[in-house]
């Protein structure tokens, strides 16, 4: 299936997902006056995810102080993003899950299978998104995006952390847009 990107400067499709804390997650409630930044992630069967959204969290204050709403989202269900959360010590970090496939195409990222094991001993294929990170303007227009293809090669965070305290001081155009 073609994956098509987004592009700089246009509306990101809507966004609804639940979250742990029982209410939904609604892209169009949740943007900030500086920036939002949604961070996809492949689900609770990925220790790279784990690793990510565990440094996510540690930066989440920084993130805070600088203006930025930051939410994690994955196609997991609720056991599975529940379960992410609690070993991967995610507390304070909004977790949204069952982000459909549809969805996520829609956002142009990657979709994957993968295997999981039930705790009957069986196996079970389902879909999932690779990672992608939107940082988006408080209109609800992409500023800048990263997708990937696999669980490597994902931003650093303390550079997103960087940017961020820079954009937030400047009239920066996105990326990627032709300025005349």
């Amino acid at each position: 299936m073609h994956i098509t990107p987004l592009t700089p400067a246009q509306p990101v499709p809507s966004l609804s997902v639940p979250n742990l804390d029982g209410s939904t997650w609604n892209l169009a409630d949740q943007l900030s006056p500086t920036y939002t930044m949604v961070v996809f992630y492949r689900g609770r069967h990925c220790p790279a995810c784990g690793t990510y959204l565990t440094e996510l969290a540690g930066l989440l204050p920084e993130f805070t102080a600088a203006g930025v709403n930051v939410v994690a989202i994955s196609c997991d269900g609720e056991e599975q993003a529940r379960s992410a959360q609690e070993d991967w010590g995610l507390v304070h970090l909004t977790i949204g899950y069952g982000l459909s496939v549809e969805a996520a195409r829609s956002c142009g990222l990657f979709i994957s299978s993968g295997e999981r094991k039930r705790q009957d001993g069986t196996t079970e294929a389902f879909l999932h998104s690779e990672p992608g990170l939107f940082l988006l303007r408080p209109d609800g227009t992409l500023f800048l995006s990263s997708v990937q293809s696999s669980p490597m090669g994902r931003p650093h965070l303390n550079d997103m952390v960087s940017t961020v305290r820079f954009l937030a001081d400047k009239n920066f155009p996105p990326p990627g847009t032709v300025v005349s």
